[in-house]
């Protein structure tokens, strides 16, 4: 048997691989904890072909790597606009836990930050994926062309994203448990929940939730939800 033929990689395939390797590497260790030198010998190079490749040193290196993580969370939250609400969140929220579950070190460096790689760009990068996020999920509820979100539903959103945010990281604090369906379940109530009292002071808000929750079955998370907190809300009718 002959040995196969080496091929040599191209410039954007060398560069693919070293971002890829790098951000297998930042994953699972802090950003200050990984050398050049250790990208190279994952990668089976040498330190002057990374330096080639990324004159900057490791600071590109590191940003570079950030930069594809966060292409791959943006589209954690990109899902198609059909469906109940509820079951649309719960697939972004899979694919997001299972992000953070495969990246858990890393994911704490790049959000918790103090990272001696933190710089500016670094927290643009990190700013740009939770407002994508934001955007998305406001996309999903913009049920009918008439009913845009007003400023207390952007802002209601925006906190749910940095809710999830603080979960996740709570969640590797506490040894991904509970188990990651059990997690997503709660954020989705916590979401429903967070438009509802949004809505109780907020017309155009009430009017995009009404709009949503007719969507919803019966067999769903939001009816779940509601079976839940009826006889809880029951023993307070006394403050209608």
């Amino acid at each position: 048997m002959t040995a196969p033929a080496y091929r040599r990689l191209s410039v954007e395939e060398r560069r693919g691989q070293l971002i890829a390797t790098a951000l297998v590497l930042f994953a699972h260790s802090a950003p200050e904890d990984v050398s050049l030198d250790d990208v190279a010998a994952a990668a089976g190079v040498s330190r002057p072909l990374v330096y080639r490749y990324f004159p900057g040193g490791k600071q590109q290196l590191y940003e570079a790597a950030l930069g594809s993580a966060a292409d791959e969370l943006r589209q954690c939250f990109a899902e198609p606009q059909t469906g109940p609400l509820s079951r649309r969140l719960s697939r972004a929220l899979d694919r997001y836990l299972a992000f953070v579950d495969g990246h858990d070190a890393g994911f704490a460096a790049l959000l918790r930050g103090g990272s001696v790689a933190e710089t500016s760009r670094t927290d643009a990068i990190v700013d740009g994926v939770r407002r994508a996020a934001a955007e998305q999920v406001l996309l999903h509820l913009r049920v009918a062309p008439d009913l845009e979100p007003g400023p207390r539903l952007r802002m209601a959103v925006r906190t749910w994203i940095a809710a999830v945010e603080a979960a996740s990281l709570i969640w590797l604090d506490e040894g991904k448990q509970p188990p990651a369906a059990e997690l997503r379940d709660w954020l989705v109530d916590h979401f429903i929940a967070l438009l509802g009292a949004t809505a109780a002071s907020d017309p155009r808000t009430a009017e995009i939730t009404r709009a949503a929750l007719a969507l919803e079955r019966p067999d769903g998370p939001v009816g779940r939800l509601v079976r839940g907190v009826a006889p809880v809300v029951g023993d307070a009718l006394h403050l209608l």
